[in-house]
């Protein structure tokens, strides 16, 4: 009767030998043949303490996330209580003047406008040649190749003043000899944000899988076919993305152009590369340094302009990333 009763009872068997061998089968699941058990009991397992600091640093970031916002809250609504009343048609086509109620800032727009757009077209095209040539081209067993690198990693993080001097020996006065014109405002510009361009590029031709490279080639494709028809195409949404965040920050410099020789008083739009110029940072900069209250309030108006520019280029940023945004 016992040896019936030894053989009908059921083995038991403990919740870490359970966990063990569903650990093991899912390894088995896995790897194929190469299953290692866990046990439950060798776990670690999340103490008191290490709950409480989990909890206090997700506090911690949502308080800082809070603060922000909350400053860049108060920021925005200052600026617009001050400078809404300056806003009109007449603020947008007059240009600067003496009297308070004559001054605009249709001068200081297209000077920006002009300055985005020499950027934009020595920016890009130059930004993204580097970038191919460095990730697809370049061999990083060079000394030269490695020099490079590392010289375009730290250049972003170079002070804007510095390139106004640059600007000023190489471009005003120097071999280039353009001038305090708008082409040596851009160009100085274009230097400021190319190391932006250059690893924004190097890291969305990065994110394309060397599967198209090869898949490409394998078709009888040569090294360029395969990137100008296969890679590039999928890389415009960081490209793009990259390029016009840069002329987010270049838009709203101003040490750089102030260096240059750009004039806080220009009472006429440019005409040509080699024309004079104002931007609206210096514009808001030299009514700000005026004693008369009417001249922040516009200075505020004028920041509320430059806002209204920046939100528009970050926009085109993302309608293009989203028109051309591939998943692998």
């Amino acid at each position: 009767m016992s040896d019936s009763r030894r053989r009908l009872r059921r083995p038991s068997h403990r919740p870490s030998d359970r966990v063990s061998r569903t650990a093991a089968a899912a390894g088995a699941a896995v790897g194929g043949s190469l299953a290692v058990p866990v046990d439950a009991d060798h776990l670690p397992r999340a103490t008191r303490r290490d709950v409480v600091r989990e909890r206090y640093f997700k506090f911690s970031l949502i308080a800082c996330v809070a603060v922000s916002l909350i400053v860049l809250a108060i920021l925005l609504i200052d600026i617009v209580r001050q400078g809404a009343g300056a806003l009109s048609m007449d603020f947008l086509n007059n240009f600067p003047s003496a009297f308070p109620e004559r001054a605009g800032v249709q001068s200081a727009v297209m000077g920006t406008l002009w300055l985005m757009a020499i950027c934009a077209f020595f920016v890009v095209p130059t930004g993204v040649a580097a970038a191919i040539y460095l990730e697809e081209y370049a061999d990083r067993k060079r000394w030269f190749n490695r020099a490079i690198e590392v010289n375009v990693q730290n250049l972003a993080a170079v002070p804007s003043i510095v390139y106004g001097i640059l600007g000023l020996a190489f471009l005003v006065r120097g071999p280039f000899g353009f001038g305090r014109s708008v082409l040596a405002g851009g160009l100085t510009l274009g230097l400021l944000v190319l190391p932006v361009v250059v690893i924004a590029s190097r890291e969305a031709l990065r994110a394309v899988p060397s599967s198209i490279r090869e898949g490409a080639m394998a078709l009888g494709a040569t090294k360029w076919q395969a990137i100008w028809h296969q890679v590039l195409p999928s890389a415009i949404p960081g490209i793009s993305t990259g390029a016009i965040l840069a002329l987010s920050r270049a838009i709203g410099e101003t040490a750089p152009l102030i260096m240059v020789g750009a004039a806080t008083y220009v009472a006429f739009n440019p005409d040509g590369l080699n024309s004079a110029f104002t931007a609206l940072p210096l514009q808001i900069y030299s009514w700000l340094s005026s004693p008369q209250e009417e001249f922040k309030l516009l200075a505020a108006g004028a920041i509320i302009v430059l806002m209204a520019m920046l939100l528009a280029i970050n926009s085109i940023a993302i309608v293009i990333r989203n028109r051309y945004e591939r998943k692998w």
